[in-house]
């Protein structure tokens, strides 16, 4: 991972910044949807040779809130044991209950994960920054000295409180606080959050179809699903942009905005969707877990054929 660092005055906690492209793996599932960890490997290979930095366990794209406990914990065993030195790992450990989602922060801590990360619950949710800081503050301690990352995604979890008054008051009161996994439109806030406290926190852009815009707005990482499959297009984009070829990358980021809108025109959910590409490029990920469904053969003919005529597979991760 390559990184930059910064220390705070107010603070011990030396940040160490992801940079390019963080995956959100999905998880391999057999028919029944039990787990498939065998396909881990040979995924990670995939990542790796495309130039992936780092992966994000068990978020959203991995079906974090569909798994067990000890799913979630075998999962990022299994991609702990194949990363390496040069596929950073993150752990997403949020769940609805605070212990169980402690229990999620120690074993990943203990098992050596470069950080950890969660969104806020979204049953019961908190309905103000103190009582949001507050629980993250219990989770964060569960995972000790491990880097935690707040995970705001409005559009799962429901949350959707000022990201700057987070970082002002968690900075306080959360010594292992990182910074965010920004996964929201709001454009001027990510910006806000980049530029408080001197670009101290670490954000995580999370918006696959708005990256150019995020890289306008001082992202160095970026967390996708769209990276499984499509890095190279996106590591053309931000060569492009850091090479001050504008009209390039925002070429690149129309095709990847065509190869979203293709998924989420299919009738499936997009994981659903996204999985099934997996399949095309040797790394069968199976099924989507109940209560979402798998595109039906006649849909998967449709992605394959849509996917042809745009060129997806000039640019597709290669195993």
């Amino acid at each position: 991972m390559n990184a930059s660092k910064q220390q705070s005055p107010s603070s011990q906690l030396l940040i160490e910044k992801f940079t390019g492209l963080v995956a959100a793996p999905f998880t391999p599932l057999h028919a029944d949807f039990g787990l498939n960890l065998a396909v881990i490997p040979n995924y990670a290979a995939l990542l790796r040779g495309s130039g992936v930095s780092a992966v994000f366990v068990c978020g959203s794209t991995g079906e974090g809130f569909s798994m067990s406990l000890d799913e979630r914990m075998r999962t990022l065993e299994a991609w702990l044991a194949c990363a390496g030195t040069d596929l950073k790992v993150i752990a997403h450990v949020g769940h609805n209950s605070l212990p169980d989602a402690c229990a999620l922060a120690r074993h990943a801590s203990k098992a050596g994960v470069a950080a950890i990360s969660a969104m806020a619950p979204s049953y019961f949710r908190p309905q103000g920054v103190s009582e949001l800081v507050g629980w993250c503050q219990a989770l964060a301690a569960a995972g000790e000295v491990t880097p935690f990352y707040y995970y705001h995604i409005p559009s799962m979890s429901g949350v959707n409180l000022p990201m700057l008054e987070f970082l002002i008051e968690g900075g306080v009161k959360i010594p292992t606080l990182a910074g965010i996994k920004f996964t929201h439109n709001d454009l001027p806030e990510f910006l806000a959050c980049t530029e408080f406290a001197e670009h101290r926190y670490d954000i995580l852009f999370g918006r696959d179809e708005l990256l150019i815009e995020g890289l306008k707005r001082g992202a160095l990482g970026a967390v996708g699903s769209t990276y499984n499959y499509a890095a190279p297009l996106y590591q053309n984009l931000i060569a492009e942009f850091r090479g001050g070829h504008l009209a390039a990358a925002q070429e690149h980021q129309n095709k990847a905005i065509r190869m979203i809108e293709i998924c989420n025109g299919l009738g499936v959910t997009h994981l659903a969707a996204s999985k099934a590409i997996m399949k095309t490029l040797g790394v069968d990920c199976g099924p989507v877990r109940p209560p979402l469904l798998p595109p039906t053969p006649a849909q998967q003919l449709t992605l394959i054929s849509l996917l042809e005529e745009m060129g997806f597979f000039n640019f597709a991760c290669k195993a």
